[in-house]
């Protein structure tokens, strides 16, 4: 008997097969082709994604009996969506991207609309351009056609919609519009409606890994056959969690890809003005009862893949990535950047800031630009950790590490010298899609509940990092005399120059 787990990504989706252990049997991916439209905003195309979506579990079900396939699960990216036609299904809007900044200026209408903490205290969430509701004013705006008769749809939910028909999405992602109350789990009514939109726009709510519907038989070409339950696990970063056993505070995790969170579990609580300073956001866990607090770095990994296509004609290749951080001597190169390539996220989220590096010398060369780069998202890493043991009241000294940049032994021994902790990396190929999968084997009861799904996997440990004291030491006289003190007059720098445009 086997579960699936299908995680749509901002660079690639993929669909993956799992027994009900939980060990791996085979994946599909294919690259989520990000586009362009002449008014200058990026997009996903909803039938494009669909046919990935499709090919991908035709791939990994080709030699599987339709029969043994117990359940789906979906997770995705939080805040990316689209309008959906509900009497049709089909889609009425590109999928808008979460890092597409065209809605900035409804981001900004909002902000002046509410007060931001008491928002916060309701949605869990600090006010941007990637959240759902700024995005459907957009749409309101430039696409007003595209609302009428329609429901607003997380990249999960469309998926959802194409397998079984039901229009759903779980709390996470529902959190991630802004329009939705972590305090009462239901969708803010009054406050939809402040903005001139029906609440009909949003889909029902539900738990994370509860079953959301029945695959129906016209995708019984897809190897998978009719009343398969399917549920969505919701955003990606909480879905991995089942995957790595975060599941209770004394486990906590970093996701290193194209973004780089750091998320833990908490019990729930009231939010208010400290939890707001700190920066971080904060949500619904997929373990039953439990809250998230998460703190993010859009551009962790975003960074690494820019300057590897900035420092040759061609694109590094990973190989010559490796060599070049090989030559470089294991100290600290003394750089200081700033990963703000697309504005800071926790804990000072700020959409102005932009990315800097201070410190460069002639000596420099590529291998110390480069390691440079992976000191500065270690840096920002630690502030995030700061704050989020300040929210929780317990010590973080050591992380389960996963995602592609685990794969850079450079970068994890420079992120264990600078926080000072133990990382451990578990043999965990795809961890999102793991936890998708397991949480629909919640939604079809093969597991009792987030525990018991945790509790199956037993993963080896593919590594442990151990933190250098020697170079900790020099590298947190640089965070605190240098990465940490320019913060301040950083910010205030790029504000001043925004104002000037």
């Amino acid at each position: 008997m086997y579960i699936i787990g299908i995680d749509i990504g901002t660079t690639h989706s993929k669909a993956g097969l799992f027994d009900l252990n939980g060990r791996h049997i085979r994946t599909a991916s294919r690259k989520t082709p990000t586009h362009h439209h002449e008014q200058g905003y990026a997009y996903y195309d909803p039938e494009e994604i669909w046919s990935l979506i499709a090919s991908a579990l035709q791939e990994i079900t080709a030699d599987i009996p339709a029969e043994q396939i117990r359940s789906i699960g979906i997770a995705s990216m939080a805040e990316s969506g689209l309008m959906v036609d509900r009497s049709s299904g089909k889609a009425k809007s590109h999928f808008m991207p979460w890092f597409d900044s065209c809605s900035q200026p409804q981001a900004d209408r909002i902000k002046q609309e509410t007060d931001l903490v008491e928002r916060f205290s309701l949605s869990g969430l600090h006010i941007g351009f990637k959240h759902g509701l700024a995005k459907i004013l957009w749409l309101k705006e430039h696409q007003p056609q595209s609302l009428e008769n329609a429901v607003w749809l997380s990249a999960s939910g469309y998926m959802l919609y194409r397998l079984t028909g039901q229009f759903a999405s779980d709390y996470s992602l529902a959190a991630r519009t802004l329009a939705f109350r972590i305090d009462t789990l239901e969708w803010d009514e009054p406050w939809i409606r402040h903005f001139g939109l029906d609440p009909a726009l949003f889909p029902p709510a539900y738990p994370a890994g509860e079953k959301m519907g029945d695959t129906t038989a016209a995708i019984q070409s897809l190897g998978i056959a009719p009343q398969t339950p399917v549920t969505i696990a919701g955003h990606d970063h909480v879905a991995a969690a089942l995957s790595v056993g975060a599941v209770t505070p004394e486990i906590v995790y970093d996701s290193m890809g194209t973004a780089e969170t750091m998320v833990g579990t908490m019990a729930p609580k009231s939010l208010g003005q400290r939890e707001y300073d700190a920066g971080l956001s904060f949500g619904i866990h997929i373990a039953r009862g439990q809250m998230f607090w998460m703190g993010g770095n859009a551009s962790s990994g975003g960074s690494v893949e820019w300057l590897r296509g900035l420092l040759a004609d061609e694109q590094l290749t990973y190989e010559h990535l490796l060599q070049l951080l090989a030559a470089v001597s294991p100290e600290p190169t003394g750089l200081l950047y700033y990963p703000y390539l697309t504005g800071s996220g926790a804990p000072l989220p700020q959409s102005t800031v932009k990315g800097s590096m201070i410190g460069l010398r002639k000596e420099h060369g590529k291998g110390e630009w480069l390691k440079g780069v992976l000191e500065g998202t270690a840096y920002q890493l630690q502030m995030i950790r700061e704050e989020a043991e300040g929210i929780s009241g317990q010590a973080i000294d050591a992380l389960v590490v996963v995602g592609g940049g685990t794969r850079n032994p450079h970068w994890l021994q420079v992120k264990s010298d600078v926080l000072k902790v133990s990382l451990t990396v578990p043999d965990i190929e795809e961890a999102s899609l793991l936890g998708a999968a397991l949480a629909s084997g919640i939604g079809a009861g093969i597991y009792a509940d987030a525990q018991s799904a945790a509790g199956v996997v037993q993963s080896a440990v593919a590594k442990r990092v151990e933190p250098n004291d020697a170079h900790h030491e020099r590298y947190r006289q640089l965070y605190e005399h240098g990465y940490k003190k320019l913060q301040t007059p950083l910010r205030t720098f790029f504000q001043d120059i925004a104002a000037l445009k």
